[in-house]
């Protein structure tokens, strides 16, 4: 591959990423009757009626002006009720984005799609080819100053890199009413796919899906000496893109219910609520086959897998928040601390989460089953998934367990947040005939394994003692294995009786 490839790969994403930013500047905003009547309930239309004729008919041509003029009006009132102590009356309903983007005239909306090839189209291929030239190089990892780099070990550039990925998920959980923008970019796209215009969720899975198989490539190319490397990243690649992005998008559009059908509670820790138990069951036959897929998946798939291949059969072969992991994280793995107060912490707080989901769960089903919200008078089911939600789907999951990818490597939501990595955890450790078998006679203690574990797994003291590593954090990724000079470390299974440990 002609090495020239490389900067001209830098320089197409750095130009789609420019431009995906730039798109943020773009278009007026302008507020109609039709636009307030598509979007706001009947009862709300009357309520805000005052307060947005200021606003309607008026051109904006700078969103955050826009936005503010909104959520004043909204917030103006719903104040005035609360004064009143007229609680009924209050709005909960989040109406900020679909005014804001339904407001929106101008070029985001009438040429979408030349700005997503611009965007979207330009990073994906400076990504590509900024890997290919990798090629020309000898099969295997080499020690090729990924710890001295600023993009790569918490330099400028990863600092940079971790603001903006904070940032963006901050945006998309709690403020998306100000990147309506780039979700217009992949409004074809959501058309074709599901038959509706695209939602944030849309925007953050194509987002997701992009990404995975981008830097999918680049694992591809940089572990091509390692076979069961190979067919583990093309394994992330398809869930992702199938079972994560195009499936549940297509059942949307037969008017089925939206799911992943790889999702798992109590990772998907939404899939006995109410709402989502009430949907599956008015779709009649595959709604309730979906329920009953998901309940033995978690009830019986999970501890009968994991007992045969350990937790690595969906952390690192069907798990998105893996695939995200082993492939935009990648370059990151060598910052997830190896010390022994990290693991003490590790083991304290994602078993906690797995209490909280477990607790949280029990309640919702309390309240479904029973018709009451709240048991023993105090503990509501609702207040306490909402608690989830935003500490744990929102806080932990998005924004520090991708966010911190650049800070604390690339494992941080699956070593301390993941509630299904936890129960899977307990399994491996305890009643499973997976393990990685060490040789310490060979071993040269060069530290690649450790360097190279995501999970924070001292991979060289194992192998220095000649034990077995079954440590419930281990996903079986296997790059300890792949990246030892000597064949120290093999994937095994066994008896459970014959662990070394």
């Amino acid at each position: 591959m002609p090495a020239f490839l490389r900067p001209l790969g830098l320089g197409l994403f750095l130009l789609g990423f420019a431009v995906f930013i730039f798109v943020l500047t773009l278009g007026q905003f302008e507020l109609t009757e039709p636009v307030v009547k598509q979007t706001l309930k009947p009862e709300h239309q009357t309520a805000l009626a005052s307060r947005l004729e200021p606003l309607l008919g008026k051109t904006y041509t700078n969103q955050w002006a826009f936005v503010g003029d909104l959520r004043g009006a909204i917030n103006g009132y719903n104040a005035e009720q609360e004064a009143k102590q007229n609680w009924k009356a209050v709005i909960y309903d989040e109406y900020l984005f679909d005014l804001t983007k339904r407001s929106t005239v101008g070029s985001p909306v009438a040429n979408a799609g030349l700005w997503f090839w611009l965007s979207f189209g330009l990073a994906a291929l400076g990504g590509i080819l900024f890997a290919l030239p990798r090629l020309n190089d000898k099969p295997g990892i080499r020690n090729n100053g990924l710890m001295r780099h600023p993009a790569t070990h918490v330099g400028w550039i990863g600092i940079v890199l971790g603001t903006f990925l904070i940032g963006f998920y901050v945006l998309l959980y709690f403020y998306p009413e100000y990147i309506t923008n780039w979700t217009l970019l992949v409004d074809p796209l959501s058309r074709a796919l599901n038959g509706g215009t695209a939602s944030k969720w849309f925007l953050y899975g194509t987002l997701y899906t992009v990404i995975v198989l981008v830097m999918g490539v680049r694992m591809l190319i940089n572990y091509r000496h390692s076979r069961y490397q190979q067919y583990r990243t093309l394994s992330v690649m398809g869930f992702q893109l199938f079972f994560a992005f195009l499936i549940p998008e297509l059942m949307s559009l037969l008017n089925a219910p939206y799911q992943d059908l790889k999702s798992i509670w109590p990772l998907d820790y939404d899939f006995f609520f109410d709402y989502e138990i009430n949907a599956k069951l008015k779709a009649g036959t595959l709604g309730i086959f979906m329920f009953v897929w998901g309940t033995a998946l978690s009830t019986v798939g999970v501890p009968v897998i994991t007992y045969f291949t350990g937790k690595r059969w969906y952390c690192s072969w069907v798990c998105g928040c893996g695939g995200l992991a082993e492939t935009l994280g990648d370059p990151f793995r060598h910052l997830s601390d190896k010390s022994l107060k990290a693991w003490k912490f590790e083991r304290v707080i994602v078993h906690s989460v797995l209490v909280f989901a477990v607790v949280m769960t029990a309640l919702v089903l309390y309240s479904y089953v029973s018709g009451q919200s709240a048991l023993f008078g105090f503990l509501d089911s609702y207040s306490v998934r909402k608690a989830y939600g935003f500490l744990i789907g929102s806080i932990f999951a998005g924004v520090v367990g991708t966010g911190f990818y650049p800070l604390m490597g690339s494992r941080v939501w699956c070593r301390f947040g993941c509630p299904l990595a936890a129960y899977l955890g307990i399994v491996q450790r305890f009643k499973s005939r997976f393990r990685i078998t060490t040789n310490g006679g060979q071993c040269i203690s060069c530290g690649n394994c450790s360097t190279y574990c995501e999970m924070g797994i001292d991979v060289r003291a194992y192998a220095q003692k000649g034990q077995d590593i079954v440590r419930s954090s281990c996903v079986g990724c296997g790059i300890c294995s792949s990246v030892c000079p000597r064949g120290v470390l093999n994937l095994e299974n066994g008896p459970v009786s014959s662990r070394k440990i």
